[in-house]
């Protein structure tokens, strides 16, 4: 068992629920993330992708990190997502914020400025350097527009014992399991991709920071910890009974999908901020029909 076992398992990368206004929704905040701790999930992670943290001003951001700490009460472990493009920015905060109820940080791969590996190296190095918490590395390159290497991951997992594990979104196997295979010990390996999530575990890897959780906490979160001790046709059952919703929660983007799967099941609201607009027609029809006939 790795020493940094309370990050085994399935995180949930969690909305920001909004008001038609919107005007962060407080209420069903309080509501989502004692939903998703009774549906039996391992720790939550505020402020990722999913949570529309870029439309987050500054001061937003620390409301709903506050809140969302006091919320959880200790009862699972909490992820704070902080990363970006603006290395020097990063590390001012790592240095100055107060991270109090705060377990770890989940920091992107660079964005935008479309660093080479050198550069990805040496951003997570000043992070690494700088952060009073261990370290998920998170890659993305759907969303950042570069991949970061199965070989610049276990350089920094090498280098630095408070990067602790990577967040592996690339969708590429073959990558995710070149790290596993060749990890120092006590790295983790966790998917970012919820239909994935099976195959990573079954090759090795050791839980998911999820989006699909946020509704089907209890069924995603056991689908977990039955791969993850090696029930396979347990585990596949339940993999194949959220397969069809997982496929329309991305198909008109993320977060809009898994809002309004969530505001179906009266969870939160399916407000979001621009430049996010709702699902379209067709994908809201599906998920609809999906969430009617799931049991």
């Amino acid at each position: 068992m790795s020493k940094h076992s309370k990050f085994i398992g399935t995180g949930v990368a969690i909305v920001t629920p909004f008001k038609k206004d919107g005007s962060i929704d407080f209420n069903s905040l309080a509501k989502l993330v004692n939903f998703i701790i009774k549906g039996g999930v391992e720790y939550v992670v505020v402020l990722g992708t999913t949570g529309e943290s870029v439309t987050l001003s500054k001061e937003e951001k620390e409301l709903v990190v506050n809140f969302v700490v006091k919320t959880v009460n200790k009862r699972v472990p909490v992820v704070l997502g902080l990363g970006g493009n603006n290395t020097l920015e990063i590390v001012k905060s790592l240095k100055k914020d107060s991270f109090k109820g705060i377990d770890a940080i989940l920091s992107v791969s660079p964005y935008y400025n479309k660093p080479n590996q050198r550069g990805i190296y040496q951003h997570y190095k000043a992070i690494a350097q700088a952060s009073p918490l261990p370290i998920i590395l998170y890659n993305v390159p759907g969303r950042t527009s570069s991949n970061m290497t199965a070989e610049t991951t276990l350089q920094l997992a090498k280098d630095f014992k408070n990067i602790i594990a990577i967040k592996e979104a690339s969708g590429n196997l073959e990558q995710c399991m070149k790290i596993i295979k060749h990890r120092p010990k006590d790295f983790l390996v966790i998917s970012g991709d919820d239909m994935l999530t099976l195959p990573i575990i079954a090759s090795g890897g050791d839980g998911v920071i999820s989006v699909v959780a946020n509704a089907f906490p209890k069924d995603y979160s056991e689908m977990t910890r039955q791969i993850l001790k090696g029930n396979v046709k347990e585990a596949q059952k339940l993999h194949y009974k959220l397969t069809d919703i997982i496929e329309q929660l991305f198909a008109d983007g993320n977060p809009g999908g898994i809002k309004a799967v969530l505001n179906l099941l009266k969870v939160c609201p399916d407000n979001l901020r621009l430049p996010l607009v709702n699902v379209n027609k067709a994908t809201q029809t599906a998920l609809t029909d999906l969430v009617k006939k799931y049991k």
